[in-house]
C-alpha cells in the first residue's frame, strides 16, 4: 500500500548556503599556504572549498580587513522602502520618460516646420 504525501511536503529540503567565520577563513588560508604544493588540493577537497575561496580570503587578509572576510552575499537585507517612496520613485521615472518624449516630439515638429517652409519656398520659386 502506497501512502500519498500532502502536496506541500518537499522530500528534499532546500540546501542552505554555507557561511564561514573569519577565524575559519584565516585558519584555512594558513593551512593552505603551509601545505606542500602537492597537498594543497587535498586541503580544498577535505574542506569542500574552491581555490577562489582561498584566493579571496588571502586578499582580504593581506589588505588587513578581517571584517571583510565575512561573506558579503549573506549580509542583512536592505531596508524596504515605504509605499510613498516607491510611488515617488515610479513617478520620477515616469516624469523623466515623458520629458524625453516631449523633447523628441518638439524636435520632430521643429524639423517638420522647417521642411514645410523649405517646400513652400521651393514651390513659390517654381511658379
Amino acid at each position: 500500500m502506497t501512502s500519498i504525501k500532502p502536496a506541500g511536503s518537499d522530500p528534499a529540503a532546500r540546501p542552505k548556503r554555507r557561511s564561514f567565520s573569519p577565524e575559519y577563513k584565516l585558519r584555512i588560508v594558513a593551512e593552505y599556504d603551509a601545505a606542500p604544493r602537492n597537498e594543497k588540493g587535498a586541503v580544498l577537497r577535505r574542506e569542500r572549498l574552491y581555490h577562489s575561496h582561498v584566493k579571496e580570503w588571502r586578499a582580504a587578509r593581506d589588505a588587513g580587513a578581517l571584517e571583510n572576510l565575512v561573506d558579503r552575499r549573506t549580509g542583512p537585507a536592505r531596508a524596504k522602502k515605504s509605499a510613498a517612496e516607491v510611488e515617488n520613485e515610479r513617478l520620477r521615472q515616469q516624469v523623466e520618460r515623458l520629458e524625453k518624449d516631449l523633447a523628441r516630439n518638439k524636435a520632430a515638429l521643429e524639423a517638420m516646420g522647417k521642411a514645410s517652409a523649405l517646400l513652400e519656398m521651393i514651390s513659390e520659386s517654381a511658379d
